[in-house]
């Protein structure tokens, strides 16, 4: 360990950007498991772990980069999936430059931060390899069951920690499959879906079941499950798009960011899908315009890129520095030709209903903080610019759906913001026996949180069941 002043930062090798516009693969390559050790053995080993301290998880990062360093990666392994479900996925797409590397230590002292994403994904990649997962066998199975509303992260790592305590746990999900926005929201050059796949796979062969192509308040009620099962988790997600507001929005060529990853992911897996083959969310050969500033509005230029795109240009109302989405993914996109509109905002589409043909734009200035945090964005006078466009798609963020009017539950409390009111500490609800976890208790927020946050739930869902079970199957 230590040996920060002698080896260098290194990531893993990046595909070419020429190379990688043309494809929708993964963009980094595997570690080679000597760079994964020698970068594993820059790790300081500090007192005060700060890397872990800033992982939602509380991942115990240094102990399983020393066991990477000596190469004992089967109890690496074993350490770093002890608090997390889904290493392999928050390996890719963890934002670790906002997180757990940005908080490392010898990155604030100039010697550039462990790779850490990085080997926690050759970590648990090797692990697939070796064949060291296998499928959750509880001790003994319990006669309580668990449905939970959502296949996403939150509901996928609440039900593998609930089956280790052997619940009968079911999943249901309104896609038809498994793991929510990892499958149809990201793209796969940050994600491929075989990765979201073989965990899937996993949990069925662990004994969960799933059901697809169910909506709660279409199929059953929320009542229904409660009636079906000893404790509900809600783990939806939240799906509904912040939408723009300027004049011409409702013109053919204005599209959700939502819609157009979904429609290019099921493309990706060979589904029909009418609207891509039509061209209405199809950047190939248009002009794009990209308005947003989050991960998904990285998502969605990336994706327009490799489209074939004529040219892609993304209108941010902040700065740089104040952009929400992650630093590495901007300069990815910078790389692969995408252009930055930095403080712009827009105030029209341009065009007619049947076709939109620009966007009317304002220069911004940064004025006092705003109630986030972040300095508000102002419009500076007299600075309006043009830019044409075919196709232009709204990345503004997500909000929580009308959960209470879907469901059929009015019992089921929100917040002011739509998001669902749960105790801080257990995440159950107002309605006794059902508890939420993820974006639809928390808002649009990561991977990494739902993660944690499904873990959470699935703690205090069994806490609550196992005080009341006094006769437990025994173990088949």
């Amino acid at each position: 360990m230590l040996k920060f002043t002698t080896r260098d930062r290194e990531t893993p090798h990046k595909r070419d950007p020429g190379a990688r516009r043309r494809d929708f693969d993964e963009i980094y390559k595997a570690f080679a498991e000597d760079h994964a050790a020698e970068q594993a053995s820059r790790c300081s080993q500090c007192g005060v772990p700060f890397c872990s301290n800033h992982c939602p998880l509380g991942n115990d990062i240094p102990d399983w980069l020393k066991l990477v360093a000596e190469g004992r990666l089967q109890d690496a392994y074993v350490l770093s999936s002890a608090t997390n479900n889904m290493p392999e996925v928050c390996g890719r797409i963890c934002p670790q430059d906002r997180l757990c590397e940005g908080a490392c230590v010898i990155e604030q002292s100039g010697h550039g931060t462990v790779t850490i994403g990085a080997v926690e994904q050759y970590i648990t990649e090797t692990a697939w390899e070796e064949g060291w997962i296998k499928p959750v066998v509880p001790s003994r199975e319990r006669r309580q069951s668990v449905g939970i509303i959502g296949a996403g992260p939150a509901g996928l790592a609440a039900a593998e920690e609930l089956r280790r305590e052997g619940f009968q746990v079911t999943v249901y999900d309104r896609y038809d499959r498994i793991g929510g926005l990892l499958v149809y929201g990201i793209p796969n050059f940050k994600l491929e879906k075989d990765v979201v796949a073989r965990r899937a796979e996993h949990l069925e062969r662990s004994g969960v079941a799933f059901v697809s192509n169910f909506e709660v308040g279409r199929d059953a009620s929320l009542d229904d499950l409660r009636a079906k099962h000893d404790a509900v988790l809600i783990a939806t997600g939240v799906y509904k798009a912040r939408d723009l507001v300027c004049p011409g929005v409702g013109s053919q060529g204005v599209v959700a960011a939502l819609d157009f990853l979904t429609a290019s992911n099921r493309k990706g897996l060979g589904d029909p899908v009418a609207d891509f083959d039509s061209g209405a969310l199809n950047a190939d050969g248009k002009k794009v315009i990209v308005i947003g500033g989050g991960d998904t509005a990285m998502d969605c230029v990336r994706t327009a890129v490799r489209q074939g795109a004529a040219s892609v240009t993304c209108l941010y109302r902040r700065d740089r520095a104040n952009m929400p989405g992650s630093a590495r993914e901007v300069a990815n996109a910078e790389e692969e030709g995408v252009i930055f509109e930095w403080l712009s905002a827009p105030k029209a589409i341009a065009g007619d209903a049947a076709r939109a043909s620009g966007v009317r734009a304002a220069r911004m200035e940064l004025g006092e903080p705003d109630e986030s945090g972040r300095r508000a964005p102002v419009e500076a006078a007299g600075a309006d610019f043009d830019l044409e466009a075919d196709l232009v798609i709204k990345a503004l963020g997500f909000e929580p759906e009308d959960l209470p009017g879907l469901f059929g539950a009015a019992d089921l409390k929100v917040t002011a913001r739509g998001t669902v009111k749960v105790n801080p500490l257990t995440l159950e609800t107002a309605m006794p026996g059902v508890y939420a976890a993820g974006d639809i208790v928390r808002g649009a927020s990561l991977v990494v949180w739902a993660i944690r946050d499904g873990r959470v739930a699935a703690q205090a869902i069994a806490d609550k069941l196992n005080a009341a079970d006094v006769h437990p199957l025994a173990a088949e």
